[in-house]
């Protein structure tokens, strides 16, 4: 399943909940202060921008803020949120698109490295960070850690999360480090929605060779964008990366 087919104009439409879920000011807000105070008085460059979740907050609060997206029916979200004049976006691949100017900061949040779909295009991808850095640059990674502990031998699938209306069932292919999640929605009647997106998953000692090859060493990472720390029980981490001087 290709990036454009998974979101589509359906996708687009039903992925803002404002004021709820990742959208929620207290999901929102430690967010966009550790990444205004990364981006210091330079720009911002947002890989996968959606629908400017990140990108609109940031913005207001003073960092200019440019994104790379793939989708169109995400643009057009975000257009209706903020035009091209505050935020412009260069509609492509995050791997290879290159955005003009020079930027304090690379970010790409929510799991979205993952959406690529093999290792040589994840490491395209920092490789792509990289040349938009100004020396001593950052590129931060919001990232899931692969919770393969909660399957049993022989066992290809777990529940990673729900709650009232809502399941996420992931299928993984440990061969391939692949993995399909499952999103069912449903409410009182016997109908359910699924959505499907598929992803590869990433170590976070991978994740860190990923960012060598490209110039880069680890500065910090953390659990959460509160700076929590990062234990071998942490289900996510917030990743960040600096330029290396002679890149």
């Amino acid at each position: 399943m290709r990036q454009e087919e998974i979101w589509d104009v359906d996708a687009a439409q039903r992925y803002d909940t404002p004021g709820a879920g990742m959208f929620a000011p207290e999901v929102l807000g430690p967010i966009v202060d550790r990444l205004a105070e990364l981006a210091g008085d330079g720009q911002a460059l947002e890989f996968a921008i959606g629908t400017g979740r990140v990108a609109v907050p940031l913005a207001q609060r003073g960092v200019p803020v440019t994104g790379i997206e793939l989708s169109a029916p995400m643009i057009d979200q975000l257009r209706t949120k903020a035009d091209e004049a505050t935020i412009p976006v260069i509609v492509g691949d995050m791997t290879t698109v290159t955005a003009p100017g020079t930027y304090t900061l690379v970010y790409l949040v929510y799991n979205t490295i993952s959406n690529l779909y093999t290792q040589a295009e994840q490491v395209a991808c920092f490789r792509n960070a990289a040349r938009h850095l100004a020396p001593g640059g950052r590129f931060v990674i919001e990232l899931w850690v692969p919770e393969l502990r909660k399957l049993p031998p022989g066992q290809q699938a777990v529940v990673c999360h729900h709650e009232p209306g809502y399941i996420l069932l992931d299928t993984y292919d440990t061969l391939r480090q692949h993995v399909v999640s499952h999103h069912f929605t449903f409410s009182e009647g016997k109908q359910a929605r699924l959505a499907r997106s598929p992803h590869r998953y990433i170590w976070p000692a991978e994740l860190d060779l990923m960012a060598q090859l490209a110039g880069f060493e680890l500065e910090t990472r953390h659990a959460d964008w509160g700076g929590a720390e990062f234990t071998a029980e942490s289900r996510s981490h917030v990743s960040v990366y600096r330029i290396q001087p002679d890149h």
